[in-house]
């Protein structure tokens, strides 16, 4: 019997999930080594079921075989549930209360990209847990080769159901939905069947090389055939996913887009109604008119650092049933498992949608209308980065600014509020800048920039530094 060890790429571990460049920085290898190494975990800690689930990519598929075989040569129990979305693996772990879960999932990102999205006893796994994968595949330390088993599932038809079974509508609705060629299609096809009004599905086909557009609805150009669709047919609403559905997008009637937080407020709003005083969580991107309309509506809003995972803890630490992302991760407790789900995120806003007294575009305007830039991306090296957000503090400190320190900072003027955060994920500081009128963004934009070029950077370019988003 060969001694297993394995190297990964260090640059495929990452802060929430195992990301490479197929046959660069990840390779059937790597599969096999995470299957051993998870499992070993999981058997370690007193488990033996491992749920798996992979997307429409070109590559998944064959990752998914070399995983499963790494987890069974660890002696798991191997529920496989096939090709389908990200949220139905969660479902189907958690439901199944399975010990682990897996997906093989590039989420959002080119073609050529792939990884793994990784669950333990229905709780996120990342950060250390993700390094200790390394350590423990480097060394060898693993469970000594035994036999496991396969299970083949098909979570399918319960997850469908259980996602209709939350809907609750007033009256029906014309809907288009994007799929963008994304793993969500054979389940979307299907449960569209199940909800009430006119549906038209763009891009049912999965199809890991996206030939329609790009799998990222938080980027106004991949919504351009949905907001064309939306307005020809004069539906109410318009539903888009990412590449493996736990990330939505929505448009209203008009064609005009609800970003993330936007999208928050709608759902806050309504599930204040049967949590009066509730936390619900946002990241330090959102809009400052989020967090005063949740506390408007009888919330508490509260502000945590960006990430999914990151998100999800604190949710269950803050008994939250309600957070969200500005990119489009949706997170339920309330009635749901508290995981992102862009399919379930789109069935609670059509219920209330379909009960709104007027269009989800009146719902929109009214809404304080701010000044935003898009998010800024701009390269800055791995180790520098965190340094560079310490210097802007320390300054900022100084100066007496109102700064909240939660991811990054964030600094609140009277004109509104700039961001810079270093990202968990690139080598890249991020920024976003929210201002009440065009001459404070000018001023807001003049303190981003002094602050950037006190540390010995250049200023980003505003209207292109936004092309990475």
């Amino acid at each position: 019997m060969a001694e297993f060890k394995h190297d990964f790429e260090p640059t495929s571990l990452r802060e929430y999930d195992i990301r490479g460049i197929v046959g660069k920085t990840l390779h059937p290898e790597d599969a096999y080594a995470l299957g051993r190494v998870f499992a070993t975990i999981v058997i370690r800690n007193g488990g033996k079921v491992v749920t798996v689930g992979y997307d429409g990519r070109v590559s998944s598929s064959a990752l998914e075989e070399a995983l499963v075989k790494g987890a069974v040569d660890s002696g798991a129990t191997v529920r496989r549930v096939g090709r389908g979305p990200t949220p139905m693996l969660y479902y189907a772990a958690v439901t199944g209360e399975a010990d682990g879960a897996i997906m093989v999932t590039g989420s959002h990102n080119p073609p050529d990209h792939n990884g793994f999205k990784m669950m333990m006893k229905g709780k996120p796994f990342f950060g250390e847990q993700i390094r200790e994968i390394g350590r423990l595949a480097s060394t060898g330390d693993v469970v000594p080769q035994a036999q496991g088993e396969i299970e083949d599932i098909n979570p399918a038809e319960a997850y469908i159901e259980r996602l209709v079974q939350d809907y609750d509508g007033q009256r029906p609705l014309k809907v288009v939905w994007d799929n963008g060629n994304s793993a969500a299609g054979d389940v979307l096809m299907r449960l569209v069947k199940r909800l009430p009004g006119e549906h038209t599905v763009l891009y049912p086909e999965i199809d890991g090389t996206f030939p329609n557009h790009h799998p990222d609805p938080t980027v106004e150009c991949n919504l351009q055939d949905l907001i064309a669709e939306v307005r020809k047919q004069e539906a109410d609403i318009g539903v888009a996913f990412d590449g493996d559905a736990d990330r939505v997008g929505i448009v209203d009637g008009k064609g005009g887009i609800l970003w993330g937080d936007q999208i928050l407020v709608l759902l806050a709003r309504d599930v204040l109604k049967n949590h009066p005083g509730a936390t619900i969580i946002a990241d330090v991107k959102a809009s400052q008119v989020l967090f005063d309309e949740v506390k408007k509506a009888g919330g508490e809003p509260l502000m945590w650092r960006t990430g999914h995972s990151l998100i999800k803890s604190k949710m269950a630490e803050t008994a939250s049933p309600l957070a969200g992302e500005m990119s489009g991760h949706i997170f339920f407790a309330d009635k749901w498992y508290g995981f992102d789900d862009a399919l379930y995120g789109a069935v609670r806003v059509l219920g209330i949608v379909a009960r709104l007294p007027g269009t989800l575009s009146e719902m929109r305007e009214a809404l304080p209308q701010m000044i935003n830039t898009p998010e800024l991306r701009f390269p800055c090296d791995d180790v520098r980065k965190f340094d560079v957000i310490q210097e802007v503090a320390e300054r900022l400190k100084e100066d007496g600014a109102d700064v909240s320190s939660v991811d990054g900072v964030r600094v609140r003027t009277e004109d509104g509020w700039w961001l810079l955060r270093a990202s968990n994920t690139q080598a890249v500081l991020v920024g976003r800048i929210e201002a009440n009128t065009h001459e404070g963004m000018a001023r807001l934009k003049a303190a981003f920039v002094a602050q950037l070029e006190a540390s010995g950077l250049s200023a980003p370019d505003f209207d292109s530094a936004a092309a990475g988003h």
